[in-house]
């Protein structure tokens, strides 16, 4: 059982553990996200989005777009309930441009997160966020 004086933080690439004046990192487990239905993770993206005024059709957009899904093979892993891990794999061709996404999301900066896997959910993160801050698409859809 974790000692209650522990607390616990993520930085997007370790699991920190607090206990007093001492901090261990030791790399954080992608089970959880990695074993989520995407669909979950969608639905997530596009509550944000909504709360904030803009569309459904824009979060699955930006998910096309960074994964080269077209829009019916996206619904088609919602509805078949794919897991993250398996919607990412399956992915037809990470968009080149994705590289380009730079910032800070989450407190961590997306183009310093080694784990590629890790770096795809933190981009998909950081442009949902663009979109729920009211930016347009012709800005966060970034052409090289």
């Amino acid at each position: 059982m974790p000692d209650p004086k522990e607390s616990l933080a993520w930085d997007g690439n370790r699991e920190i553990i607090s206990s007093g004046n001492d901090r261990i990192q030791k790399p954080m487990k992608q089970a959880r996200i990695a074993s989520m239905p995407f669909e979950k993770l969608h639905e997530c993206y596009v509550n944000k989005a909504v709360r904030k005024g803009r569309k459904a059709e824009e979060v699955d957009r930006i998910v096309c777009w960074l994964t080269g899904y077209r829009p019916q093979t996206l619904q088609a892993h919602l509805c078949r309930g794919s897991d993250v891990e398996t919607f990412l794999r399956e992915a037809p061709a990470m968009n080149p441009a994705r590289f380009l996404i730079k910032g800070i999301v989450c407190g961590v900066r997306v183009e310093a997160v080694q784990d590629p896997f890790m770096q795809t959910i933190r981009y998909l993160d950081k442009l949902v966020d663009e979109l729920a801050k009211g930016k347009t698409m012709e800005s966060i859809l970034r052409k090289p």
